[in-house]
């Protein structure tokens, strides 16, 4: 395959999947990583794709947001191993916010049976999978529930927050980097992320290393704002390293 028709073949994929990874092209094309990443280069030089960390989106789709559906189902080993270093840093007793994230949902359903915690919550898959948790006190955020996400977003959930004080947030977000912050597609789900971390004394993000330097439309805070990272060794050392230098602790799962 010429790299005029492979280029084309990794923009029609770009586009239908939202994204794609320099590995998964190399594998698929038979080809190696550098040989993908100077195809992607290309297609960003041409204004058809645009790169963000080990990969690229097609250009304009910044705001793109995969349904609950396909978040479930990528990176799921991953997110597995991320949700299960996070019940490290859960208190012995005392409060969580959990926020709305298939990572974030994972780490819930992982929950051991003994937990005695008060969860604070405005994701409905999450309350779901903590609904009958003998030992959990389950506080469910209200508002409008966002269908792509199955968030409770507006005034009642930033309300709502306002009100308490919790121990410990266990953060999700769709793009993370040390220079574009905290970001998501949707400026109401920014917006009640923002009065979450402010309602918690420790802030940790769950955020698989894909989406390592993807910057969306809405930022809702900056890497200083976040205590520690919990991602997976997909995360280049280096970046791990300049995370850490900044003041944000990094455990790669």
């Amino acid at each position: 395959m010429y790299a005029p028709e492979r280029q084309q073949e990794i923009l029609r994929l770009a586009r239908d999947g939202g994204r794609v990874d320099v590995l998964s092209l190399a594998e698929e094309f038979q080809v190696t990583a550098e040989t993908i990443r100077r195809d992607l280069k290309a297609l960003d030089r041409a204004g058809l794709v645009r790169r963000v960390h080990g990969g690229a989106i097609p250009a304009g789709r910044l705001d793109f947001e995969p349904d609950l559906a396909e978040r479930e189902g990528t990176a799921a080993d991953q997110k597995d191993r991320i949700a299960r270093a996070a019940l490290a840093e859960l208190p012995a007793e005392g409060s969580v916010i959990l926020d709305a994230g298939s990572t974030v949902a994972r780490l819930a359903a992982a929950l051991p049976l003994e937990s005695t915690l008060t969860v604070v919550t405005h994701g409905l898959p999450t309350a779901a999978r903590l609904a009958d948790h003998p030992g959990i006190q389950l506080h469910l955020i209200g508002g409008r529930v966002r269908q792509r996400t199955s968030a409770a977003v507006d005034a009642w959930a930033l309300r709502a927050y306002g009100e308490i004080r919790a121990d410990v947030l266990f953060l999700a977000a769709n793009g993370f980097s040390a220079t574009g912050g905290l970001t998501t597609p949707d400026l109401a789900e920014a917006a009640v992320k923002r009065a979450a971390v402010a309602a918690a004394r420790r802030v940790v993000l769950l955020a698989d290393s894909a989406k390592h330097g993807q910057e969306h439309f809405a930022r809702f805070g900056g890497l200083a704002d976040v205590d520690l990272l919990i991602t997976d060794t997909g995360l280049d050392p280096d970046d791990a390293a300049a995370i850490e230098a900044a003041g944000t602790e990094v455990v790669r799962a």
